[in-house]
């Protein structure tokens, strides 16, 4: 998967010069580029003109702060050591398993996707001017990938899935050139859309400062019937979710509030079935659909969760009502109590709390008021 695959019969007959020059590895005077030395320098030559662009591995099977079990320094052209690194981070990849129907599911722990583009950002955007490596840690469940410099100018951690600003653009577009990459700048869209798709966390960048960029892609699989649940999904859907739709089901899945600027890319999730609103307006709440319950084999959550909203809103008109006193309450203002419920919806919940004989109606039409009952 790392090697590159397009089969493209026209390298063949391209002179080795001049794929050099198209990406950019020599100028125009057939000088060697520092990228040329990062991607396919020997030893010797990365150790006299660019010292710094060395990775190190570490495995430890307990916590950063003991000592590691295994050590590698690769000090040589990137391209010429990616699949030993790969290799050996695979060596102690755990695989999760799961049915189902009658197949077996195998999901690795470290997704080959996910890891590559994360060290392949490592090096295309690592600050070169700074003498530090890249580390690559492994642990049973985990693997951080840190790089010496921050974030470039004008990226933060929480822009970078829609700001790209290479830092190096040489490497950036030679990967993409030779196939590593399948466009510039999408890297983290796709580690973020693979970790969602395989119920995992996100991508961590939450260590990263002006001097590092770091990243923990977290191994376990939290919930397997969410993974079921996007597979079959994805599966039978003929739309194509982009990186703003995963998000949208991560955050629905963990209850989390819909930033606004996401909003818009709801809807196809509830025209394909994925997710379900309940209320309208400002009040509305989404949920997973009836079908990733049934996966959880939990139904009845799925009722509560649905119930949930009816309940919370009789509570809030009826302490809105008590409140109020005598003085009783009308349509109107009950109406800006549940802004996100019509005028309809709102009658229904406070005649469910007139058969609780907990409010009564005074007066008809336009002076009736709601009050509760003593």
């Amino acid at each position: 998967m790392w090697r590159q695959t397009s089969g493209n019969d026209a390298l063949t007959n391209t002179s080795v010069r001049q794929l050099l020059s198209d990406a950019e590895l020599i100028d125009d005077r057939g000088g060697v580029t520092y990228a040329a030395l990062i991607l396919l320098g020997e030893s010797r030559a990365v150790a006299r003109h660019i010292a710094q662009a060395e990775t190190i591995f570490e495995y430890r099977s307990q916590a950063a702060t003991t000592p590691y079990e295994q050590r590698l320094e690769f000090k040589k052209g990137f391209l010429l050591y990616f699949d030993e690194l790969w290799d050996t981070i695979n060596l102690r990849n755990p695989i999760h398993q799961f049915t189902e129907g009658l197949l077996r599911v195998e999901v690795p722990g470290i997704n080959e996707t996910v890891a590559r583009e994360a060290i392949l950002n490592a090096i295309a955007h690592r600050d070169y001017r700074l003498g530090g490596s890249v580390f690559i840690r492994q642990f049973p469940r985990r693997l951080e990938i840190t790089s010496p410099g921050g974030l470039p100018p004008g990226v933060t951690v929480d822009n970078l899935l829609w700001r790209q600003m290479p830092r190096n653009r040489r490497l950036a577009e030679a990967f993409a050139k030779c196939g590593l990459v399948e466009r510039a700048g999408q890297g983290a869209n796709r580690m973020f859309e693979r970790c969602i798709a395989e119920g995992k966390a996100l991508p961590d960048f939450t260590d990263c400062d002006d001097y590092q960029v770091s990243v923990k892609l977290d191994g376990e699989v939290r919930d397997e019937n969410f993974l079921r649940f996007l597979e079959a999904a994805t599966a039978e859907t003929t739309s194509s979710f982009t990186t703003e739709h995963f998000l949208l089901l991560d955050l629905v899945h963990r209850e989390q509030a819909i930033p606004d600027h996401l909003k818009t890319s709801l809807r196809l999730l509830i025209d394909a079935g994925v997710v379900e609103s309940v209320g309208r307006g400002r009040g509305t709440r989404y949920l997973l659909s009836r079908r990733y319950y049934r996966f959880a084999g939990k139904p009845g959550a799925y009722t509560q969760r649905r119930g949930l909203d009816r309940h919370a809103s009789q509570a809030l008109l009826l302490s809105h009502i008590e409140a109020a006193g005598q003085r009783g309450c009308p349509m109107a203002e009950l109406q800006e109590v549940l802004p996100g419920l019509s005028r309809n919806q709102i009658r229904g919940l406070l005649r469910a709390l007139r058969d609780q004989d907990k409010v009564q109606v005074k007066g008809r039409t336009r002076s009736a008021r709601w009050v509760a009952v003593s």
